[in-house]
């Protein structure tokens, strides 16, 4: 079973923006380090063109990411006061 959860890195620990459900503890787990700032996409292995499909692609999606009603997931990590 693979299983996302976002979270942060701080002070050598790595706090869970949710406790999952159904996972047992001593569960194993796999970290990936994301980088803050715009992505190079040529250094991914993304072309221009590739890059422009994508775009026109999710395109389709803009309107519903943009409705007022969408800004509460703006701020949804263990900082946020919800």
């Amino acid at each position: 079973m693979l299983r996302s959860v976002e979270g942060v890195y701080r002070n050598g620990k790595i706090e869970l923006a949710e406790i999952p459900s159904n996972v047992d503890e001593n569960t194993r787990v796999i970290v990936t380090f994301l980088a803050d700032g715009p992505i190079n996409l040529a250094e991914v292995g993304i072309s221009e063109a590739q890059a422009a499909d994508l775009r026109a692609r999710l395109r389709t999606f803009m309107e519903d990411w943009d409705r007022p009603e969408m800004d509460i997931y703006n701020d949804y990590g263990p900082e946020a006061n919800v």
